[in-house]
């Protein structure tokens, strides 16, 4: 993030995301037309799990991000900070091992997930490079990670059409659907402010990670970058 939307960021986020956490896949669904379940289908095939395989899904909200590897027949730990979200996915989904956690400094041993994934959390996180590398110690060598963040279209016209969505047409909306329309105001900044494809890219490798790729979705509204944590 810039300093500029640093200087914006609530003084307690976990409370902002308790704050709409009722109506936050919903509100979701709104804002993106739709397209967030588009998004997890395409988070589930990049990470390819597979049956017995142990995930962790960090930034998990609700536990639907969670939803897709569950059926993939991984064994998923859904972790986030807010318990507020936690609460909510425990009433909708008490199969999942919903899980209270600091990205920064997450309560499991190194090397025990086989692979992680965080989705539209990592911009949340007060410290993201500090998540990219916990991420890498608790993954086992050759184990695999996946971002699904909000982008930067690649072609001028649909950034700009995008832009006067997020600042214009993103705050009305949020206010007919979410119990909390100013945290969408907030949400809103840290996507503008939110480093491009190559610049994400670039602190996954600094945080360790190998084999760094990325692919846009929705003309670069979303990008998935996958990564490897070193075999040696």
């Amino acid at each position: 993030m810039t300093r500029a939307s640093l200087d914006k960021r609530p003084k307690d986020v976990a409370a902002m995301f308790d704050g709409v956490a009722e109506k936050y896949d919903l509100t979701n669904d709104v804002l993106s037309l739709g397209q967030t379940r588009l998004w997890r289908r395409a988070v589930a095939q990049a990470l390819g799990v597979r049956p017995g395989e142990r995930v962790l899904d960090l930034g998990a909200g609700t536990g639907t991000s969670s939803l897709p590897f569950a059926a993939a027949g991984g064994s998923v730990v859904p972790c986030d900070f807010s318990l507020g979200m936690l609460a909510q996915g425990k009433k909708r989904h008490p199969e999942l091992p919903l899980t209270a956690a600091d990205a920064t400094r997450l309560p499991f041993a190194d090397g025990v997930f086989d692979a992680a994934a965080i989705s539209f959390a990592l911009r949340n996180v007060h410290d993201p490079d500090a998540a990219l590398r916990e991420m890498r110690r608790v993954v086992r060598p050759g184990g695999r990670l996946v971002v699904c963040e909000f982008s930067h279209p690649t072609m001028k016209p649909l950034r700009t059409v995008y832009t006067e969505y997020l600042m214009r047409a993103l705050p009305p909306v949020a206010t007919a659907v979410s119990s909390n329309p100013d945290a969408y105001v907030y949400l809103a900044e840290s996507i503008r402010a939110w480093p491009d494809q190559r610049a994400l890219a670039a602190r996954i490798k600094t945080a360790g990670w190998a084999s760094v790729a990325w692919r846009n979705l929705t003309g670069g509204i979303v990008a998935l970058h996958r990564g490897t944590k070193p075999a040696a």
